[in-house]
């Protein structure tokens, strides 16, 4: 077959529903059978953060940044048009969206089947959900339709940069509006941990794999560890 008719879709993209239900059945399985184990993970935090789950996540999010190239950014005024649709939706439409589900399904579509405390719980990891945006996934969709790679690394890589310094502010704003009460120091310490460090992991790993030119060396190692971001996403 040609390579315009080759599918971009490898085994792990072709079953990847499938990847991230085992995924979640195992991570049930375990809460079921393991009880004690996982509340005794559940109080090693600080600040109200998980530090257990602050190394998952730095093992999700790795593999992602570290294909955010800064180099890039000197194209981002090349095509303005999608770029501006990309942080249009990202920072101005997504974030309040995604509020405003949460308010409209727990506070008056599900109120009777949820506690007014749980629900605001939800509420706010919609909230936090909502203003984190996709990037590992960003790369999976560009290679299924044949995407501008280039173009999708500008993209990737300004929404993260942005990420740093609107995370904390976004999110602040939009729990507060709801009336759920969440420390600055959680949230400031939630960017530090889930995206300064991966990304300066991240830029640190791309300079020594891609430092002298040779992209055979930095596709093969991000070709390998995509699974482990992609499912964990």
């Amino acid at each position: 077959m040609t390579a315009e008719t080759t599918s971009p879709m490898g085994l792990f993209e072709r079953y990847l529903s499938l990847w991230v239900a085992l995924c979640i059945a195992t991570g049930v399985g375990l809460g079921v059978i393991l009880p004690d184990l996982f509340s005794l993970i559940a109080d090693i935090e600080y600040a109200s953060v998980n530090l257990v789950v602050a190394v998952l996540i730095w093992v999700m999010i790795y593999p992602m940044m570290v294909n955010v190239d800064f180099a890039s950014l000197k194209d981002v005024g090349k095509r303005p048009k999608g770029l501006c649709i990309t942080l249009v939706v990202n920072w101005l439409i997504k974030p309040f969206t995604m509020a405003a589900l949460g308010i409209l399904f727990f506070e008056y579509i599900f109120s009777g089947f949820v506690e007014p405390e749980t629900a605001k719980e939800y509420i706010a990891g919609m909230i936090l959900l909502g203003v984190a945006p996709c990037t590992a996934m960003v790369f999976v969709w560009s290679q299924l339709v044949r995407g501008d790679a280039n173009y999708t690394l500008v993209q990737v890589s300004i929404n993260d940069i942005i990420m740093v310094f609107a995370f904390a502010p976004i999110a602040a704003f939009l729990l507060g509006v709801t009336d759920i009460i969440v420390p600055w120091e959680t949230l400031l310490l939630s960017v530090v941990l889930y995206v300064v460090i991966p990304l300066a992991a991240g830029y640190i790993t791309r300079k020594l794999l891609d430092g002298s030119g040779d992209h055979e060396r930095l596709e093969s190692f991000t070709g390998m560890i995509k699974p482990i971001s992609v499912v964990g996403l």
